[in-house]
């Protein structure tokens, strides 16, 4: 039996605005991202079937609202649109959160009305992207995107910003990309945090940004 879920996060009040939540930890994925926090995720392999999840999720029923696909990449997964249908049946929202590489999966799921809220990650422009996330992929996370945009799903974007491998001026240009093609909703910037374990070998981030951005009135900004 395939085992693709690395862990399992039983209960999250952070994860899914305004509701109770669990994170299904997909492993795998198609980016290695310099900052990423979860290298053992990444590289590692699932310890978890989908079964196994089930009975898990039928023991929550009426505790939790949702559940959160993540990863790693959890749309890289075959059977993942399948999967997703079956939480969905059972009554609970879906959120997942996804790297934007996989456009074909995440309009399939828009178009068979399976998710309920959707997390982008928006790793850098694409002058700086491949050097951010060992890829080339930036086209894909565009497409996906696009199709969020044009869809009936609440969604945000967000982006983790090191001082070393961003600078204020590209996430300057970040800002007005996200502008230029109407993004409307909340764009999360996240501080690196320090003394952690990562894919790559970084230095620390030595610059915050909460008073160094221009004011946006067009696009909303928060800080995590």
């Amino acid at each position: 039996m395939v085992k693709s879920v690395s862990n399992i996060t039983p209960f999250t009040l952070l994860d899914y605005p305004n509701k109770t939540a669990c994170i299904l930890w997909y492993a795998g994925c198609n980016m290695r991202c310099l900052y990423c926090y979860n290298p053992e995720i990444v590289f590692g392999k699932g310890k978890f079937s989908f079964p196994e999840m089930i009975s898990f999720l039928e023991s929550r029923k009426g505790l939790l609202d949702a559940v959160v696909f993540s990863g790693g990449e959890c749309l890289l997964h075959k059977d993942i649109v399948e999967q997703i249908q079956t939480v969905k049946a059972m009554g609970f929202l879906v959120k997942v959160d996804t790297n934007g590489s996989k456009p074909e999966v995440l309009k399939t799921l828009i178009e068979q009305d399976l998710l309920n809220y959707v997390a982008l990650d928006f790793k850098s422009n694409r002058e700086s992207f491949s050097t951010i996330t060992q890829s080339d992929l930036f086209d894909q996370f565009e497409k996906s995107l696009q199709l969020l945009l044009n869809a009936n799903i609440p969604f945000e974007v967000r982006t983790t910003y090191h001082s070393e491998l961003l600078a204020k001026e590209e996430l300057h240009d970040m800002i007005d990309y996200l502008k230029y093609n109407e993004y409307t909703g909340t764009y999360y910037i996240q501080h690196f945090r320090n003394n952690v374990e990562t894919i790559g070998q970084l230095p620390d981030s030595r610059n915050r940004l909460e008073h160094q951005l221009p004011e946006n009135p067009n696009l909303k900004i928060m800080f995590r």
